[in-house]
């Protein structure tokens, strides 16, 4: 299996980092997708993409971190992506946040140059969203982006699925379907092709039901699993098969 959306380079995993990993591939989880979130973090993550072949990386800035964004950063980031394109899967995380107090019109703005560095280098993306769906779509259908990716912990509506499925993007498919309450999201997964979801557990955020709390970690993707077993009609090998084949399609140099 492959987790499309960890961030086990957080301080949250320093003291058995090793030890996660190693468990992962004790559960079949082969492959972890450690989406970038900040100028800082950029170095650290390529150097654990050396020290685990687990690892793949992408490099992205959140919206949650635009208070430590320089002017150079985005001269930063196109370097190091021409410098590491064969490693890198994606530009990502990127995005918007309406929930945030930063200036939406700052958000708006990296991350368009984001999304054209994307396009610049033939990458997918992996999009955060908050309150925000009507101006990521709007904003990639004005771009032409054509090189799709993953909506990063979807929870739309089942139309806004269809628009970044016909816009070429995979859904992440996270711990929020372990919970009953989560109707709509719910629904949603249940209807769409099964060729449009990836499953992910944005460790060490997002825990299951029953975790909460906690610190989420990859470990918990069988729960993911287990919940999207019990929303489709396919079996739990065709789905977990389907799964990985659909992140591989999504992302740039995925191991097949």
């Amino acid at each position: 299996m492959i987790d499309s959306h960890c961030h086990i380079d957080f301080a949250d995993f320093d003291a058995d980092r090793a030890t996660v990993i190693a468990e992962c591939q004790q559960l079949s989880i082969n492959t972890l997708v450690v989406p970038g979130t900040q100028a800082a973090s950029w170095a650290n993550l390529l150097a654990l993409s050396d020290a685990y072949p687990a690892i793949h990386v992408a490099l992205g800035i959140h919206p949650y971190f635009l208070d430590a964004f320089q002017a150079g950063d985005l001269l930063l980031l196109s370097d190091l992506i021409a410098t590491h394109r064969q490693r890198i899967v994606a530009v990502g995380e990127i995005g918007l946040d309406g929930s945030l107090s930063h200036n939406y019109a700052r958000q708006l703005e990296v991350f368009s140059q984001q999304l054209e560095l994307a396009s610049t280098f033939a990458l997918p993306v992996i999009l955060h969203h908050r309150h925000s769906h009507n101006d990521l779509i709007r904003l990639l259908k004005h771009k032409r982006f054509n090189f799709g990716g993953i909506i990063h912990a979807f929870s739309g509506s089942l139309q806004e699925a269809q628009n970044y499925i016909d816009l070429g993007f995979k859904l992440g498919i996270g711990a929020t379907i372990t919970y009953q309450r989560a109707v709509k999201t719910r629904d949603v997964v249940s209807q769409v092709p099964l060729d449009s979801l990836v499953l992910e557990t944005d460790a060490p955020d997002m825990p299951p039901s029953g975790l909460q709390g906690l610190r989420n970690s990859p470990l918990n993707l069988p729960l993911v699993l287990k919940a999207l077993v019990a929303l489709r009609q396919e079996s739990e090998a065709e789905i977990i098969q389907q799964c990985r084949r659909n992140v591989c399609s999504a992302l740039a140099n995925m191991p097949r």
